[in-house]
């Protein structure tokens, strides 16, 4: 077998950051100010704009923006979150935070590897008080189906963004649908800062719980000291060291201008390796042609027909220099679910997890890039 070394590494992800990017983030650390500020609001603004919604909290974290929409939501010691396990563990995590048990429900099949309406509906009891849905590598959960079904009930619906900033489903902005959206700017994201997380709502009340927990339920900011607004402030409740920082609110600042143009580009690449991999045997591809014109395209994933190659097809792959992942392994799972829910059983989600891989995907990726990966899947599947 031929070394890796005969071949360039194409990796999972890759960013490249332009010119104006390292300025704005140069600009702000010679400003002298580097925590929660001015920029931050700005950005808040801005992404507020953007999805059409009336709130954008920055905070650390979509794991932060979770547990804050969980907290906001009301669920507390006792109570139930549904959420899939066929998403990375913060969105189960973030529940057990409250103090709740994470109940995880289906998703649709391998080619729609999203939450199942009808499965989460047979799984509400006196104890759930809210749902989270997820938006799979940026395409369009059932949100309207989910939001009937929880107004139907009385809980609240809470969206997992992470994949999908600029999404929509019937043109309405994904994150919108549900009390709050909680989105994520991590490293390998589609508007990727680093770390970092964004809190979206319409509700006044859940704004103000989140602006304020974010910051340990101070009634002033140190902003607004050094900006002489105040010089004292009250704790009025138990919160938490939520914040964004300036200079990732000037990075993101700086790429948000870019974002309608860089998902573009994610769009048509998705397209063209979808038309590529329909040539290839043994796999299957989740989502539609026409659902990629109202996605984010933030992954490309594939499902292996034959329930274990996973492992030896990520490896010939591996071989030949590209790189692999699965997103993702069941959460319910890990040795930490187990543990605490035994019984947890989800044929459908867990025969995805064993026979997912995500393929390298990036806005600068080459048509010869995407030639290569697929021409050494077909020959890895069918080995």
């Amino acid at each position: 077998m031929a070394s890796t070394e005969t071949f360039p590494e194409l990796p999972l992800f890759d960013l490249q950051l332009q010119p104006q990017d390292l300025e704005a983030v140069a600009e702000t650390l010679r400003s002298g100010w580097l925590t929660l500020g001015p920029r931050t609001a700005e950005f808040e603004r801005v992404f507020a704009e953007h999805l059409g919604a009336k709130h954008a909290i920055a905070v650390s974290s979509c794991t932060a923006a979770l547990h804050l929409a969980y907290l906001a939501a009301g669920v507390g010691p006792g109570d139930e979150v549904i959420v899939p396990a066929f998403t990375f563990a913060a969105t189960a995590t973030a529940a057990i935070y409250c103090g709740a048990d994470p109940v995880f429900a289906e998703i649709v099949s391998r080619e729609v590897p999203s939450l199942d309406p009808d499965d989460v509906e047979r799984r509400i009891t006196p104890r759930t008080k809210a749902v989270c849905i997820v938006h799979y590598a940026g395409y369009a959960a059932d949100a309207e189906r989910m939001k009937e079904i929880c107004d139907r009930h009385g809980i609240a619906l809470i969206e997992d963004v992470a994949h999908a900033p600029s999404a929509t489903l019937h043109g309405r902005k994904l994150g919108t649908w549900g009390l709050a959206g909680a989105f994520s700017f991590f490293s390998n994201k589609v508007l990727s800062v680093g770390e970092g997380g964004l809190l979206c709502t319409d509700s006044d009340e859940v704004a103000a719980f989140v602006r304020s927990h974010r910051s340990h339920c101070m009634t002033s900011g140190t902003w607004d000291r050094h900006s002489g607004r105040t010089d004292t402030y009250d704790v009025v409740g138990l919160g938490f060291n939520y914040r964004l920082d300036e200079p990732r609110s000037a990075l993101l600042l700086s790429r948000m201008g870019r974002l309608e143009q860089e998902i573009e580009r994610r769009r048509e690449l998705t397209l063209r390796y979808r038309s590529l991999l329909s040539g290839v045997e043994g796999i299957v591809v989740p989502f539609t042609d026409e659902e990629v014109h109202t996605s984010s395209a933030y992954v490309i994933p594939i499902m292996l027909e034959e329930d274990g190659s996973q492992g030896e097809v990520s490896s010939r792959l591996r071989d030949r220099g590209i790189q692999t992942s699965i997103f993702y392994p069941s959460i319910h799972r890990f040795t930490a679910y187990r543990e605490r829910y035994p019984d947890v059983s989800l044929p459908i989600t867990e025969l995805a997890s064993r026979t997912e891989l995500t393929l390298p995907f990036y806005p600068h990726m080459t048509n010869d890039d995407q030639d290569r990966v697929v021409t050494a899947l077909a020959e890895a599947v069918r080995r």
